[in-house]
């Protein structure tokens, strides 16, 4: 059985304004849900982490093949309008969440696409909510995207697709995904989530 409900993608209207999103509950099968926290790898540290550098077992691994896949890229192409045929894609993960992340940006220009998988438990605090914002301002929120296991959000990137969240310490799960403008910039961001990731170790 597959991890993914493509349909329930499919069939949720996105939104276009103050940019481009959607937002899918359980786009990872509520059967599957379990599974997928508990295969997720051992991130003991902050930050963003290319997928070589991480123990993945076969069973997530199953998990991120689905993401990779050619029937994920065409719903997502369909959702937003836009040829990623040929697009360099660039995976990463998050295990911890800091006090310092979750600060108001856009995503840089190189990314076409962000895909966010959020792999938690059900999520009870306050902070650590994505919002997706309306301005500058954290108050200014269209919506709230709780972390919860399989919940799904997808933007495109824009000069005003402005995204934070409240301060959280603590797990914080989610596999990202983001299509890319050209192969260079898949390179530069790989290798500085990998010497990011080597210095994290040292640490």
């Amino acid at each position: 059985m597959g991890y993914l409900d493509i349909a329930a993608l499919e069939k949720t209207p996105a939104v276009k304004d103050p940019f481009h999103y959607v937002v899918v509950p359980d786009f990872i099968q509520s059967t599957q849900q379990a599974e997928a926290i508990e295969n997720f790898p051992d991130i003991p540290q902050g930050g963003s982490y290319p997928l070589p550098s991480l123990d993945i077992n076969p069973a997530f691994q199953s998990l991120l093949d689905e993401i990779d896949s050619s029937v994920f890229e065409k719903a997502v192409e369909k959702k937003f309008g836009v040829d990623l045929q040929g697009k360099p894609k660039l995976f990463s993960l998050r295990g911890i969440c800091r006090n310092k992340d979750g600060k108001i940006h856009t995503d840089s220009k190189e990314k076409i696409i962000t895909v966010l998988l959020y792999i938690n438990e059900p999520w009870t605090s306050s902070g650590g909510r994505l919002r997706l914002l309306k301005s500058k301002n954290l108050d200014d929120y269209v919506d709230e995207v709780a972390p919860d296991a399989g919940t799904l959000l997808i933007f495109r990137r824009s000069d005003n697709s402005f995204h934070g969240h409240e301060p959280f310490d603590g797990k914080r799960c989610s596999i990202q995904l983001n299509w890319l403008t050209t192969e260079n910039q898949k390179v530069f961001q790989t290798i500085r989530h990998q010497i990011s990731a080597i210095m994290k170790k040292f640490r």
